[in-house]
Protein backbone atom coordinates (compact mmCIF):
# COMPACT_ATOMS: atom_id res chain seq x y z
CA UNK A 1 0.00 0.00 0.00
CA UNK A 2 0.97 3.73 -0.72
CA UNK A 3 0.66 6.85 1.10
CA UNK A 4 -2.13 7.48 -1.15
CA UNK A 5 -4.27 5.12 -0.73
CA UNK A 6 -4.56 6.50 2.87
CA UNK A 7 -6.55 9.31 1.53
CA UNK A 8 -4.27 12.49 3.31
CA UNK A 9 -4.49 15.88 2.18
CA UNK A 10 -2.67 16.95 -0.82
CA UNK A 11 -0.50 18.84 1.24
CA UNK A 12 0.50 16.67 3.54
CA UNK A 13 1.56 14.17 0.25
CA UNK A 14 3.59 16.78 -0.93
CA UNK A 15 5.82 16.92 2.64
CA UNK A 16 5.67 12.90 2.76
CA UNK A 17 7.01 13.11 -0.60
CA UNK A 18 9.83 15.88 0.04
CA UNK A 19 10.01 13.82 3.14
CA UNK A 20 11.52 10.99 1.06
CA UNK A 21 8.84 8.61 2.56
CA UNK A 22 8.33 6.06 -0.45
CA UNK A 23 6.12 3.82 1.53
CA UNK A 24 3.91 3.75 4.76
CA UNK A 25 5.23 1.35 7.22
CA UNK A 26 3.38 -1.66 9.36
CA UNK A 27 2.62 1.24 12.26
CA UNK A 28 1.51 4.07 9.57
CA UNK A 29 -0.67 1.77 8.28
CA UNK A 30 -2.22 0.78 10.93
CA UNK A 31 -2.93 4.24 13.03
CA UNK A 32 -3.38 6.33 10.57
CA UNK A 33 -6.87 5.53 9.51
CA UNK A 34 -8.50 4.92 12.71
CA UNK A 35 -6.92 7.83 14.16
CA UNK A 36 -8.23 10.12 11.41
CA UNK A 37 -11.42 8.67 11.83
CA UNK A 38 -10.72 10.49 15.18
CA UNK A 39 -11.53 6.87 16.91
CA UNK A 40 -8.73 6.35 20.70
CA UNK A 41 -6.00 3.87 19.73
CA UNK A 42 -3.37 2.29 22.00
CA UNK A 43 -0.38 1.38 20.18
CA UNK A 44 2.33 -1.06 20.33
CA UNK A 45 5.46 0.20 18.64
CA UNK A 46 8.70 0.62 19.13
CA UNK A 47 11.30 3.76 18.16
CA UNK A 48 12.45 3.11 14.68
CA UNK A 49 9.12 1.77 13.54
CA UNK A 50 7.63 5.17 11.85
CA UNK A 51 5.42 5.68 14.58
CA UNK A 52 6.04 9.46 14.75
CA UNK A 53 4.41 10.05 11.36
CA UNK A 54 1.82 7.46 12.45
CA UNK A 55 0.53 10.12 14.52
CA UNK A 56 2.14 13.56 13.31
CA UNK A 57 0.10 13.00 9.92
CA UNK A 58 -3.53 12.47 11.65
CA UNK A 59 -3.39 14.93 13.73
CA UNK A 60 -2.74 18.06 10.81
CA UNK A 61 -4.80 16.05 8.76
CA UNK A 62 -7.62 16.87 11.67
CA UNK A 63 -6.28 20.35 12.64
CA UNK A 64 -6.42 21.11 8.46
CA UNK A 65 -9.98 19.49 8.30
CA UNK A 66 -11.66 21.71 11.14
CA UNK A 67 -9.43 25.35 11.45
CA UNK A 68 -9.93 27.29 14.26
CA UNK A 69 -10.64 30.67 13.41
CA UNK A 70 -7.95 32.29 15.98
CA UNK A 71 -9.04 35.11 17.81
CA UNK A 72 -7.55 37.20 20.87
CA UNK A 73 -9.80 34.89 23.23
CA UNK A 74 -8.31 32.04 22.01
CA UNK A 75 -5.22 31.04 21.45
CA UNK A 76 -5.12 27.91 23.29
CA UNK A 77 -3.10 24.74 22.34
CA UNK A 78 -5.50 22.38 20.42
CA UNK A 79 -2.97 19.06 20.36
CA UNK A 80 -0.56 18.00 22.98
CA UNK A 81 2.07 16.04 22.71
CA UNK A 82 3.74 14.13 25.75
CA UNK A 83 6.76 12.52 25.87
CA UNK A 84 10.01 11.60 28.29
CA UNK A 85 12.87 13.49 26.91
CA UNK A 86 13.88 16.71 25.72
CA UNK A 87 15.60 15.18 22.34
CA UNK A 88 12.80 12.80 21.55
CA UNK A 89 10.05 16.09 22.18
CA UNK A 90 12.91 18.10 20.05
CA UNK A 91 12.91 14.72 17.22
CA UNK A 92 8.97 15.25 17.45
CA UNK A 93 9.22 19.00 16.88
CA UNK A 94 10.87 18.69 13.84
CA UNK A 95 8.88 15.92 12.12
CA UNK A 96 5.60 18.11 12.94
CA UNK A 97 7.74 20.99 10.87
CA UNK A 98 8.74 19.08 8.39
CA UNK A 99 5.34 17.11 7.86
CA UNK A 100 3.05 20.15 8.39
CA UNK A 101 5.38 23.08 5.88
CA UNK A 102 2.68 23.16 3.44
CA UNK A 103 0.08 23.45 6.11
CA UNK A 104 -0.82 26.69 8.47
CA UNK A 105 -0.51 26.27 11.73
CA UNK A 106 1.50 27.00 14.78
CA UNK A 107 3.79 24.24 17.00
CA UNK A 108 6.20 24.59 19.81
CA UNK A 109 8.40 22.35 21.78
CA UNK A 110 8.68 22.99 25.78
CA UNK A 111 11.13 21.07 27.64
CA UNK A 112 13.23 22.05 30.79
CA UNK A 113 17.28 23.03 30.76
CA UNK A 114 16.33 26.23 29.15
CA UNK A 115 14.90 29.46 29.22
CA UNK A 116 11.34 29.64 30.34
CA UNK A 117 10.66 33.50 28.09
CA UNK A 118 10.88 31.59 24.73
CA UNK A 119 8.27 29.44 25.37
CA UNK A 120 6.15 31.46 27.16
CA UNK A 121 6.20 33.58 24.23
CA UNK A 122 5.04 31.15 21.88
CA UNK A 123 2.17 30.70 24.51
CA UNK A 124 1.28 34.34 24.24
CA UNK A 125 1.27 34.19 20.18
CA UNK A 126 -0.35 31.12 20.56
CA UNK A 127 -0.43 27.80 18.81
CA UNK A 128 -2.08 24.42 17.42
CA UNK A 129 0.61 22.06 18.30
CA UNK A 130 2.23 21.73 21.69
CA UNK A 131 5.06 19.05 22.50
CA UNK A 132 6.02 18.88 25.65
CA UNK A 133 8.11 16.86 28.54
CA UNK A 134 5.74 16.44 31.54
CA UNK A 135 7.73 18.70 34.02
CA UNK A 136 8.35 21.57 32.06
CA UNK A 137 4.33 21.81 31.16
CA UNK A 138 3.56 21.13 34.80
CA UNK A 139 5.88 24.21 35.22
CA UNK A 140 4.12 26.31 32.61
CA UNK A 141 0.67 25.79 33.94
CA UNK A 142 1.28 25.84 37.63
CA UNK A 143 2.73 29.66 36.47
CA UNK A 144 -0.39 30.23 34.41
CA UNK A 145 1.58 30.29 31.09
CA UNK A 146 -0.53 27.86 29.07
CA UNK A 147 -4.34 27.04 29.01
CA UNK A 148 -5.01 23.00 28.34
CA UNK A 149 -8.37 23.64 28.09
CA UNK A 150 -8.51 23.71 24.30
CA UNK A 151 -6.68 20.36 24.20
CA UNK A 152 -8.93 18.24 21.62
CA UNK A 153 -6.39 15.23 20.85
CA UNK A 154 -3.63 14.21 23.55
CA UNK A 155 -1.31 11.53 22.46
CA UNK A 156 1.06 9.86 24.61
CA UNK A 157 4.39 8.84 23.22
CA UNK A 158 6.81 6.36 24.43
CA UNK A 159 4.14 5.84 27.74
CA UNK A 160 6.24 3.26 29.16
CA UNK A 161 9.49 5.23 28.91
CA UNK A 162 7.70 8.09 30.63
CA UNK A 163 6.67 5.32 33.20
CA UNK A 164 10.37 4.34 34.07
CA UNK A 165 11.69 7.91 34.18
CA UNK A 166 8.81 8.85 37.16
CA UNK A 167 6.41 10.55 35.35
CA UNK A 168 3.35 8.97 35.63
CA UNK A 169 2.07 10.77 37.88
CA UNK A 170 3.12 14.13 36.39
CA UNK A 171 1.37 12.49 33.50
CA UNK A 172 -1.89 11.76 35.54
CA UNK A 173 -2.05 15.42 37.02
CA UNK A 174 -1.84 16.77 33.45
CA UNK A 175 -4.46 15.05 32.23
CA UNK A 176 -6.49 16.67 34.93
CA UNK A 177 -5.97 19.70 33.19
CA UNK A 178 -7.08 18.31 29.88
CA UNK A 179 -10.96 18.26 28.65
CA UNK A 180 -12.96 15.20 29.66
CA UNK A 181 -13.84 15.04 25.92
CA UNK A 182 -11.09 14.48 23.60
CA UNK A 183 -9.49 12.14 21.29
CA UNK A 184 -6.40 9.65 22.72
CA UNK A 185 -3.49 8.26 20.91
CA UNK A 186 -1.18 6.18 23.03
CA UNK A 187 2.01 4.80 22.03
CA UNK A 188 4.11 2.67 23.49
CA UNK A 189 7.01 -0.54 23.52
CA UNK A 190 5.58 -2.67 26.36
CA UNK A 191 2.55 -1.81 28.39
CA UNK A 192 3.27 -2.63 32.16
CA UNK A 193 0.46 -2.46 34.90
CA UNK A 194 0.53 1.03 35.91
CA UNK A 195 0.37 2.06 31.49
CA UNK A 196 -2.77 -0.73 31.37
CA UNK A 197 -4.84 1.01 33.87
CA UNK A 198 -3.89 5.29 32.60
CA UNK A 199 -5.23 3.85 29.04
CA UNK A 200 -8.34 2.20 30.86
CA UNK A 201 -9.09 5.07 32.59
CA UNK A 202 -8.51 7.35 29.51
CA UNK A 203 -9.76 5.41 26.90
CA UNK A 204 -12.86 5.25 25.32
CA UNK A 205 -13.34 2.38 23.23
CA UNK A 206 -10.05 2.66 21.35
CA UNK A 207 -8.65 0.60 18.61
CA UNK A 208 -5.87 -1.48 19.23
CA UNK A 209 -2.76 -2.51 17.26
CA UNK A 210 0.31 -3.76 16.95
CA UNK A 211 3.39 -3.29 15.35
CA UNK A 212 6.34 -5.83 14.52
CA UNK A 213 9.03 -5.44 16.50
CA UNK A 214 12.27 -4.14 14.29
CA UNK A 215 14.89 -6.79 13.89
CA UNK A 216 17.54 -6.37 16.72
CA UNK A 217 20.44 -7.20 15.44
CA UNK A 218 21.84 -7.35 11.43
CA UNK A 219 24.30 -10.41 11.08
CA UNK A 220 25.31 -8.85 8.25
CA UNK A 221 26.53 -6.01 9.89
CA UNK A 222 29.79 -6.16 11.72
CA UNK A 223 29.52 -3.81 14.72
CA UNK A 224 32.47 -2.18 16.98
CA UNK A 225 33.04 0.09 19.70
CA UNK A 226 36.14 2.50 19.47
CA UNK A 227 36.49 4.36 22.83
CA UNK A 228 37.75 8.02 22.48
CA UNK A 229 37.98 11.14 24.74
CA UNK A 230 35.16 13.07 23.05
CA UNK A 231 37.68 15.90 21.97
CA UNK A 232 39.27 13.53 19.72
CA UNK A 233 36.20 11.76 18.07
CA UNK A 234 36.90 14.31 14.57
CA UNK A 235 40.61 13.02 14.57
CA UNK A 236 39.60 9.83 15.37
CA UNK A 237 36.69 9.84 12.12
CA UNK A 238 39.41 10.93 9.99
CA UNK A 239 41.79 8.49 11.19
CA UNK A 240 39.45 5.75 10.31
CA UNK A 241 38.21 7.01 6.95
CA UNK A 242 41.75 7.62 5.43
CA UNK A 243 43.11 4.69 7.14
CA UNK A 244 40.52 2.45 5.80
CA UNK A 245 40.48 4.10 2.81
CA UNK A 246 36.71 4.43 2.99
CA UNK A 247 35.12 6.28 0.05
CA UNK A 248 31.26 5.96 1.17
CA UNK A 249 30.69 6.56 5.05
CA UNK A 250 27.27 7.90 6.68
CA UNK A 251 27.71 9.36 9.91
CA UNK A 252 25.45 9.98 12.20
CA UNK A 253 25.31 13.22 15.00
CA UNK A 254 22.63 14.17 17.46
CA UNK A 255 22.14 17.91 16.52
CA UNK A 256 22.00 19.60 13.37
CA UNK A 257 24.70 21.77 14.78
CA UNK A 258 26.66 19.27 15.19
CA UNK A 259 26.31 17.97 11.61
CA UNK A 260 27.42 21.27 10.25
CA UNK A 261 30.35 21.55 12.32
CA UNK A 262 31.53 18.02 11.46
CA UNK A 263 30.79 17.99 8.00
CA UNK A 264 33.20 21.32 7.75
CA UNK A 265 35.87 20.21 9.64
CA UNK A 266 36.30 16.86 7.55
CA UNK A 267 36.33 19.20 4.61
CA UNK A 268 38.72 21.45 6.01
CA UNK A 269 40.62 18.42 6.73
CA UNK A 270 40.75 16.99 2.91
CA UNK A 271 37.67 14.67 3.46
CA UNK A 272 34.49 15.76 1.01
CA UNK A 273 31.68 15.81 3.06
CA UNK A 274 28.03 17.46 3.22
CA UNK A 275 25.40 17.90 5.85
CA UNK A 276 21.97 16.78 6.03
CA UNK A 277 19.17 17.38 8.39
CA UNK A 278 16.63 19.57 8.87
CA UNK A 279 17.56 22.88 8.63
CA UNK A 280 18.46 22.70 5.67
CA UNK A 281 16.39 23.20 2.34
CA UNK A 282 14.98 20.21 -0.09
CA UNK A 283 17.72 21.44 -2.44
CA UNK A 284 20.22 21.24 -0.74
CA UNK A 285 19.91 17.84 1.21
CA UNK A 286 18.62 16.52 -2.49
CA UNK A 287 21.66 17.78 -3.58
CA UNK A 288 23.75 16.40 -0.62
CA UNK A 289 22.30 13.12 -1.35
CA UNK A 290 23.18 12.57 -4.64
CA UNK A 291 26.85 13.92 -4.24
CA UNK A 292 27.05 11.33 -1.97
CA UNK A 293 25.41 8.54 -3.86
CA UNK A 294 27.30 9.44 -7.00
CA UNK A 295 30.66 9.69 -4.74
CA UNK A 296 31.62 13.10 -5.09
CA UNK A 297 31.22 13.20 -1.26
CA UNK A 298 32.65 11.07 0.79
CA UNK A 299 30.97 11.62 4.00
CA UNK A 300 27.57 12.38 4.35
CA UNK A 301 26.76 13.66 8.78
CA UNK A 302 23.22 13.43 9.35
CA UNK A 303 20.81 13.88 12.10
CA UNK A 304 18.27 10.90 12.53
CA UNK A 305 15.33 12.56 11.59
CA UNK A 306 16.81 13.77 8.26
CA UNK A 307 17.76 10.29 7.88
CA UNK A 308 14.70 8.62 7.92
CA UNK A 309 14.40 8.94 3.99
CA UNK A 310 18.05 7.81 3.07
CA UNK A 311 18.28 4.70 1.23
CA UNK A 312 21.00 4.01 -0.35
CA UNK A 313 21.83 0.47 -1.90
CA UNK A 314 25.29 -1.68 -0.78
CA UNK A 315 26.31 1.62 1.96
CA UNK A 316 29.35 -0.02 3.34
CA UNK A 317 29.98 1.75 6.34
CA UNK A 318 27.97 3.77 9.46
CA UNK A 319 29.40 5.50 11.95
CA UNK A 320 27.52 6.80 15.45
CA UNK A 321 29.73 9.84 15.61
CA UNK A 322 27.19 10.22 18.95
CA UNK A 323 25.19 7.73 19.99
CA UNK A 324 21.52 7.97 19.95
CA UNK A 325 19.71 8.92 23.43
CA UNK A 326 16.89 5.93 22.16
CA UNK A 327 18.52 2.74 22.16
CA UNK A 328 16.06 1.41 19.28
CA UNK A 329 17.34 4.27 16.90
CA UNK A 330 20.97 2.62 17.19
CA UNK A 331 19.04 -0.42 15.51
CA UNK A 332 17.83 2.11 12.67
CA UNK A 333 20.76 3.54 12.19
CA UNK A 334 23.00 0.39 11.82
CA UNK A 335 20.03 -0.79 9.54
CA UNK A 336 21.15 1.59 6.73
CA UNK A 337 24.28 -0.86 6.08
CA UNK A 338 24.41 -5.02 5.41
CA UNK A 339 21.41 -4.67 3.04
CA UNK A 340 20.41 -7.48 0.23
CA UNK A 341 22.76 -10.08 1.64
CA UNK A 342 25.57 -7.59 1.87
CA UNK A 343 28.17 -7.07 4.47
CA UNK A 344 28.68 -3.53 5.99
CA UNK A 345 29.75 -2.28 9.18
CA UNK A 346 28.56 -0.14 12.02
CA UNK A 347 31.28 2.05 14.08
CA UNK A 348 30.44 3.95 17.06
CA UNK A 349 32.76 5.89 18.45
CA UNK A 350 32.17 6.17 22.29
CA UNK A 351 33.69 8.80 25.36
CA UNK A 352 33.01 7.99 28.85
CA UNK A 353 29.68 10.18 29.01
CA UNK A 354 28.31 7.56 26.80
CA UNK A 355 28.93 5.15 28.80
CA UNK A 356 25.17 4.42 30.25
CA UNK A 357 23.93 5.09 26.39
CA UNK A 358 26.19 2.00 24.83
CA UNK A 359 25.25 -0.06 28.06
CA UNK A 360 21.71 0.43 26.99
CA UNK A 361 22.40 -0.72 22.94
CA UNK A 362 24.17 -3.68 24.31
CA UNK A 363 20.97 -4.37 26.65
CA UNK A 364 18.47 -4.37 23.89
CA UNK A 365 20.73 -6.16 21.41
CA UNK A 366 21.48 -8.83 24.62
CA UNK A 367 25.15 -8.77 23.00
CA UNK A 368 28.03 -7.50 24.03
CA UNK A 369 29.70 -5.50 20.90
CA UNK A 370 33.16 -5.96 20.79
CA UNK A 371 35.55 -2.85 22.20
CA UNK A 372 38.58 -1.96 20.06
CA UNK A 373 41.28 0.47 21.85
CA UNK A 374 42.88 2.40 17.98
CA UNK A 375 46.57 3.13 18.94
CA UNK A 376 46.98 7.22 19.70
CA UNK A 377 43.51 7.64 20.05
CA UNK A 378 43.19 5.80 23.60
CA UNK A 379 40.79 7.63 26.08
CA UNK A 380 42.43 9.04 29.28
CA UNK A 381 39.82 7.31 30.82
CA UNK A 382 38.36 3.96 29.56
CA UNK A 383 34.31 3.60 30.08
CA UNK A 384 33.15 0.18 30.89
CA UNK A 385 31.38 -0.67 27.71
CA UNK A 386 31.26 -4.72 27.71
CA UNK A 387 28.20 -6.34 29.83
CA UNK A 388 28.86 -9.20 31.97
CA UNK A 389 28.50 -12.88 30.35
CA UNK A 390 25.58 -13.30 33.22
CA UNK A 391 23.38 -10.54 32.30
CA UNK A 392 22.25 -12.18 29.24
CA UNK A 393 21.29 -15.63 31.04
CA UNK A 394 19.82 -13.78 33.77
CA UNK A 395 17.83 -10.91 32.01
CA UNK A 396 17.51 -12.62 28.71
CA UNK A 397 13.36 -11.84 29.53
CA UNK A 398 14.28 -8.27 30.25
CA UNK A 399 11.59 -5.10 29.05
CA UNK A 400 14.00 -4.37 25.89
CA UNK A 401 14.85 -7.31 24.57
CA UNK A 402 11.92 -9.66 24.61
CA UNK A 403 9.66 -10.18 21.83
CA UNK A 404 7.73 -12.71 24.24
CA UNK A 405 7.52 -10.22 27.24
CA UNK A 406 6.11 -7.42 24.97
CA UNK A 407 3.75 -9.61 23.21
CA UNK A 408 2.36 -10.84 27.12
CA UNK A 409 1.64 -6.75 27.76
CA UNK A 410 -1.06 -7.12 24.63
CA UNK A 411 -3.39 -4.63 24.67
CA UNK A 412 -7.10 -5.67 23.01
CA UNK A 413 -9.60 -2.97 22.84
CA UNK A 414 -12.43 -5.60 23.50
CA UNK A 415 -11.00 -7.64 26.11
CA UNK A 416 -8.36 -5.16 28.11
CA UNK A 417 -4.88 -5.98 28.21
CA UNK A 418 -3.97 -9.46 28.16
CA UNK A 419 -1.28 -11.39 30.10
CA UNK A 420 -0.93 -10.76 34.29
CA UNK A 421 -0.28 -7.53 35.85
CA UNK A 422 3.86 -8.33 37.10
CA UNK A 423 5.68 -5.17 35.67
CA UNK A 424 8.82 -6.12 33.75
CA UNK A 425 12.25 -7.28 34.89
CA UNK A 426 15.55 -6.84 34.02
CA UNK A 427 17.72 -3.52 33.44
CA UNK A 428 18.12 -2.17 36.80
CA UNK A 429 19.46 -5.00 38.00
CA UNK A 430 22.22 -5.86 35.77
CA UNK A 431 25.62 -5.64 37.36
CA UNK A 432 27.31 -4.33 34.19
CA UNK A 433 29.10 -0.88 35.84
CA UNK A 434 31.13 -3.60 38.03
CA UNK A 435 32.61 -5.56 35.14
CA UNK A 436 35.74 -5.02 33.24
CA UNK A 437 36.12 -4.10 29.80
CA UNK A 438 37.04 -6.03 27.34
CA UNK A 439 39.31 -4.99 25.08
CA UNK A 440 41.64 -4.95 22.11
CA UNK A 441 44.22 -2.40 20.67
CA UNK A 442 44.52 -1.67 16.66
CA UNK A 443 47.69 0.26 15.68
CA UNK A 444 46.17 0.32 11.94
CA UNK A 445 42.43 0.25 10.66
CA UNK A 446 41.53 -2.44 8.10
Amino acid sequence: MSFQQLNLHPSLMRAVASCGYEKPTEIQLKAIPPAIEGKDLVASAQTGTGKTAAFVLPVLQLLNASPRQRGPQDRRPRVLVLTPTRELAAQIGETVVALGRHLSFRSTVVFGGVGYEPQNQAFRRGLDILVATPGRLLDHAGQRNVDLGGIEILVLDEADRMLDMGFIHDIKRIIQLLPAKRQNLLFSATFPHEIRELADRMMNAPVSIEAARRTMDAESVSQTVHPVDRERKRDLLAHLIKQGDWKQVLVFTRTKHGANKLSEQLDRGGITAAAIHGNKSQTARTRALADFKQGRVRVLVATDIAARGIDIESLPHVVNFELPHVAEDYVHRIGRTGRAGLSGQAVSLVSGEEQELMTGIQRLLKRSIPVVEVDGFKPTAGPSLALPREFFSRNSRGRSGSGDASRSNRYDAKRGFAGGSRRSEGGSNSRWGKSKPRTSVVTGYE
